[in-house]
């Protein structure tokens, strides 16, 4: 069973920048995202990208943050610029594959103004 691993959150104050990791424990292969819940809230997707290198972004980080993906690594990474408050949440990474959705357990990122 692949296990996903992020790392990278924490403390950010309003426009600055965090770089969010998720490793696989094996190959990874499928399309991979990012994920974050904010208290009180569903979660929502915030970036995804496909084996083919395909993204797509929630419209309220276009033009902010990257999702890229290193696949020597596998492992896949989320660029987050401009930071704003209400980008708060546990951000959380995940790999879909033709059998299965596998999450990883989640990493916290604040960001104060």
């Amino acid at each position: 069973q692949v296990q996903l691993v992020e790392s990278g959150g924490g403390l950010a104050q309003a426009g600055g920048s965090l770089r969010l990791s998720c490793a696989a424990s094996g190959s990874a292969f499928g399309t991979r995202g990012w994920y974050r819940q904010a208290p009180g809230k569903r979660r929502e997707l915030v970036a995804g990208i496909t084996s083919a290198g395909r993204t797509n972004y929630a419209d309220s980080v276009k033009g902010r943050f990257t999702i890229s993906r290193e696949d020597a690594k596998n492992t896949v990474y989320l660029q987050m610029n401009n930071l704003k408050p209400e980008d708060t949440a546990v951000y959380y990474c995940n790999l879909v594959t033709l059998s299965e959705t596998i999450w990883g357990q989640g990493t916290q990122v604040t960001v104060t103004s």
